[in-house]
C-alpha cells in the first residue's frame, strides 16, 4: 500500500465533515463499511480533496452525491475530481443520495465487488513486483 499523497490544509475540514455526515454517509458508514474488511476510511483527504469513503487496500474511493439539482459545473468539478484521483491511482464509485437510501443492497454490492477485484488486482501487482525484485 503505497503513501497517497494530500494537502495537509485538508485534515480539519475533513474532521469537521466526519462530525457532519450527510444521513446517506452515515447509513452507509455504520451500515456496511465500519469495521468492514478490507478497511474504509471516511471523510479521507487524497490529492487535493477530502473523498467520503477511502479504501487504501484496494485504491476504491466512495462517493455519495447530494439528491439535490446539480448544475453543470458541479458534475465538471466532480469530472476533474475523479480524474485527479485516477492519475493518484484511485478508482472512484460515485452514487447518488437515492441510490443510497432506494438501492442500498445494490449500492453495498458494487462496493464490494469493486474492493474484492481491485484488492486482488493489486494483490497480484504487488506480488509481481516482488518476484521481479527478487530475481
Amino acid at each position: 500500500m503505497a503513501f497517497m499523497p494530500y494537502d495537509p490544509c485538508l485534515k480539519k475540514p475533513a474532521r469537521a465533515l466526519r462530525k457532519s455526515m450527510t444521513p446517506q454517509e452515515k447509513k452507509l458508514w455504520y451500515e456496511f463499511l465500519r469495521g468492514r474488511s478490507p478497511r474504509f476510511l471516511r471523510q479521507k483527504p487524497l490529492g487535493g480533496c477530502i473523498v467520503d469513503f477511502y479504501c487504501p487496500a484496494c485504491g476504491l474511493a466512495v462517493e455519495i452525491t447530494g439528491g439535490r439539482s446539480r448544475g453543470e459545473d458541479e458534475w465538471a468539478a466532480d469530472g476533474k475530481q475523479a480524474e485527479a484521483l485516477e492519475e493518484l491511482g484511485v478508482t472512484v464509485l460515485r452514487f447518488t443520495s437515492g441510490e443510497v437510501e432506494q438501492e442500498f443492497s445494490a449500492v453495498c454490492r458494487k462496493i464490494s465487488d469493486a474492493a474484492r477485484i481491485l484488492g486482488a488486482i493489486r494483490g497480484a501487482k504487488e506480488q509481481t513486483n516482488a518476484t521481479e525484485g527478487s530475481l
